[in-house]
C-alpha cells in the first residue's frame, strides 16, 4: 500500500492568519500551488484554498486589506504520512477537498493534492501492466 509520505509535497506554502489574501494569493500564483497553510506559531490554525480566495474576490472585499483569517477554512482535517492514498482520496471525495495537510501530531509535514493521489494511482496501474 502506497502512504502519504510516498507522494506528499513536503515544501508546504505556509502563512499566518494576519496577511492579506491579495499576497497570499499571489504566492500560491508564483509557486503554482492551490492552497496555503495558515500557521499560529507551530500550529496549524487552518487552510487557504483557491476556493476560499474565489469566495472572498465574489463578495466584492478589499483583498489587499482583508486578512486571510476572514477566508480561510478554520481547522481542516488533516491525515498522517501512514496514511494510505486509498483512505485519503476516500476523505478528500467524501468532503469535496482538493488539498490535504498532512501532519505527525501538531507538525505540519507536507501537503498531498487531489492531483498527487491521481498521479499516485496512474503510476501504479502503469506499474501493474
Amino acid at each position: 500500500m502506497i502512504q502519504l509520505r510516498d507522494i506528499m509535497t513536503a515544501e508546504v506554502l505556509t502563512t499566518s492568519a494576519e496577511r492579506p489574501v491579495a499576497e497570499v494569493t499571489s504566492m500560491m500564483v508564483k509557486i503554482r500551488v492551490g492552497s496555503a497553510v495558515v500557521m499560529q506559531g507551530s500550529w496549524l490554525a487552518g487552510i487557504l484554498t483557491e476556493r476560499d480566495v474565489l469566495r472572498a474576490a465574489a463578495s466584492g472585499s478589499d483583498l489587499t486589506k482583508s486578512p486571510v483569517s476572514e477566508w480561510m477554512t478554520r481547522n481542516p482535517m488533516t491525515a498522517t504520512s501512514d496514511t494510505t492514498v486509498r483512505e485519503a482520496a476516500e476523505v478528500m471525495l467524501t468532503n469535496g477537498f482538493r488539498h490535504l495537510p498532512v501532519v505527525e501530531g501538531r507538525e505540519l509535514k507536507g501537503m498531498v493534492s487531489i492531483r498527487d493521489v491521481l498521479a499516485s494511482g496512474i503510476r501504479r496501474r502503469s506499474n501493474l501492466e
